[in-house]
This record gives C-alpha cells, structure tokens and sequence, in this order.
C-alpha cells in the first residue's frame, strides 16, 4: 500500500507522546553506490515488516524522560539546553531501554496499552523504514543538501552561529510520515547490535551479540552527509552517555 502524501494517524499517550502509526511494509534499505558520502556498511536489501508499529513523532523530551525516569541525567553538563522540549540525552542505550520498560508499565496500569503490545527501541530496520517514508532520494525530502537547513539542525547552525547544542523538538519540518528530526539534531538510540552488514529479508534484527548497538540520524554537530536516511553509526557501547546522543520510542507487538 502506498502511503506517500496521505498523512497517517497518530495517538497520544498517557505522558503526552505522540505516536505516529507506522504501517507494514517493503522497502529497499542502504543506500546505492552512486550516493555521495556513501560508507561501505550501507549495500542494499530488500526488507519487508510484517506489523505495523507506533513510532515517537519525535525523540524523547526532557519533560517526558522526567515523567518516567525522575532524574535529570543532563544536568550541569556540557552541550546541551535544558528545556522541557528538547532532547533527553546523555542517555545510555541500557537507561533508554529502561524507559522503555518503565514506559509499558506505566501505559498498561493506565489502560492504554493492549496486553500485547509494548515500549521498545526501534529496530534499525524500522528506523530506516519510518525515516525513508517511502522515499528512496538520500534524504526524505530528497537529494539536495542545500534543503537540509529546512529540516534538520546539523553542523551548519554552530558553523554559522555559533549554536553548539541540540534544539527543541519538533522545530524543523517533518518528513513525508510527519516523523521530526529524522535528520539530525541528535543521534538516536535502535535495539540492534551492529553488524557491518545490513540484514535483509522479513522482520530483520540485528546479531545476537556484539559491543556497540546501532546509531542513526545524525546530529547537530554532523555534517550533511551523516544524517541520511542510510547513515548508520556503530562506536558506542550501550552504557555509553553522550551530548548528542538521544532515542525515540516504538510501540509495538510483544514478543512474548
């Protein structure tokens, strides 16, 4: 089914997260070789999602981190603004998949999660998939670099003025799907280990085992070509905790 420019539905829960409902599908994920800026770890597969899934239309707040978490992991550090609407980052891979836990919990006590479904982080393979929104240019809104600007805080706004920090959600425009910041701002958090190679085929997860988890989307501080829709990020242990470092949160069938 096609979805490009039909705007898709979403439901807010119970600490005021808006959830873009993502629709099964096949897409082609990496990037070609002709794609500038291309890194070796992107070759192309055919991926096909069998379920449909909630996703965050932006990363997690500062606000909704607090509601959940009740710390302030960012405070009095360096980099970042404090604000109820910015990013929650010097997260950790472990902390943000507590939250996720902490997340299922609180929406099943409220009513508003089915038995069956929970809070986790986003397959990178579901990121992809959102980000791309049926798109298969470099970008979701295309090709050209020079459009950037329009949705993405990245290393021209500190270039230009001076702006070394992330910014609020939600700022810049959405991508087809009305998913934010997609593209920069700060990097965001998937389940997957990483693997040098993409993982094809239905439903795809990243190994079993490995020692850093996968990273996409770029940053504030990243230049344009590492915030593509294919860009992907592999340095980061999961108890790592980093300025530009965030995740956005799937809702999704239980495994169990």
């Amino acid at each position: 089914m096609c979805t490009q420019g039909v705007k898709l539905s979403s439901v807010i829960n119970s600490i005021g997260m808006e959830l873009i409902e993502i629709p099964a599908g096949k897409f082609t994920m990496g990037s070609p070789k002709s794609e500038k800026t291309r890194e070796d770890d992107e070759a192309q597969v055919s991926v096909t999602l069998t379920q449909p899934f909630g996703l965050g239309k932006t990363g997690v707040t500062q606000e909704q981190w607090k509601s959940v978490m009740k710390s302030e992991p960012w405070k009095g550090k360096d980099s970042i603004q404090a604000d109820k609407n910015c990013p929650a980052t010097y997260v950790s891979w472990d902390e943000a998949t507590e939250f996720c836990k902490k997340l299922t919990a609180i929406e099943r006590k409220s009513g508003k999660l089915k038995a069956d479904e929970e809070y986790r982080l986003p397959t990178e393979a579901e990121w992809e998939y959102a980000c791309r929104a049926e798109t298969t240019t470099a970008f979701s809104f295309g090709n050209d670099e020079s459009k950037l600007g329009e949705y993405a805080w990245f290393d021209h706004n500190f270039k230009s003025v001076d702006e070394k920090y992330d910014h609020e959600v939600g700022l810049k425009k959405p991508n087809p799907w009305g998913l934010h910041d997609m593209h920069g701002n700060v990097f965001e958090w998937c389940s997957d280990w990483y693997d040098g190679k993409l993982r094809g085929g239905v439903d795809p997860i990243g190994p079993e085992e490995g020692s850093s988890r996968v990273l996409r989307g770029g940053g504030w501080w990243f230049y344009p070509g590492g915030c593509r829709s294919a860009l992907r990020n592999s340095f980061y242990v999961p108890s790592g905790h980093y300025y530009y470092l965030g995740f956005r949160v799937s809702r999704r069938q239980s495994v169990q």
